[in-house]
């Protein structure tokens, strides 16, 4: 799976990325609403190793990098979650290393991979999880035209902690029927 976008490559993440990921995940501060943020370099490698070779396989992850095409800088990744193949549905989420938050790029490579999701695969629902303390992704999320459907309250413990959880989710007739209102 590659796409592309006016910026960005879209590609499948591999071993060599994993010094880039590991400058930009380890951040404590630019990810603390993240789930995983590694201490070590082998740790990132091992994640690398464990996601999925390909794309749309039933109770997989699937990770992409974001690639700026002018720098050829990656700036960021993707992950798409895959539930079990005969519901359609997947969930999404993205970290982007922080010089590059606030410029379009997480929008950018969200509206490309949902374009695929819905249009070429068919996907009937993706989700996105998101700590409701992280605003930022949740504007993200509702300027893409997802909606709030859940508020779980101290559901998830990360970094030490039990955090809220939300979850935001859009159809495919959602998406499709927006497309000229979202601006893409």
């Amino acid at each position: 799976m590659k796409l592309e976008t006016d910026r960005l490559l879209l590609r499948p993440v591999m071993a060599t990325d994993a010094p880039q990921i590991f400058a930009y995940r380890s951040d404590t501060h630019a990810n603390k609403y993240q789930g995983w943020i590694p201490k070590t370099l082998e740790q990132v490698v091992r994640f690398i190793a464990n996601t999925a070779e390909a794309p749309n396989e039933p109770e997989s992850w699937f990770q992409l990098t974001l690639i700026d095409k002018h720098s050829e800088v990656l700036v960021g990744d993707l992950g798409l979650h895959f539930f079990d193949a005969e519901h359609k549905q997947v969930e999404v989420g993205c970290t982007l290393s922080k010089q590059y938050h606030k410029k379009g790029y997480a929008r950018e490579a969200m509206a490309a991979v949902l374009t695929h999701l819905f249009v070429v695969w068919e996907k009937h629902r993706v989700i996105t999880s998101i700590d409701p303390a992280n605003t930022a992704s949740i504007r993200l999320a509702e300027s893409l035209g997802f909606r709030k459907e859940a508020h779980f309250v101290q559901s998830l413990y990360i970094n030490g902690g039990w955090v809220d959880d939300v979850i935001y989710a859009i159809l495919a007739s959602e998406w499709k029927e927006n497309l000229g209102k979202l601006g893409i």
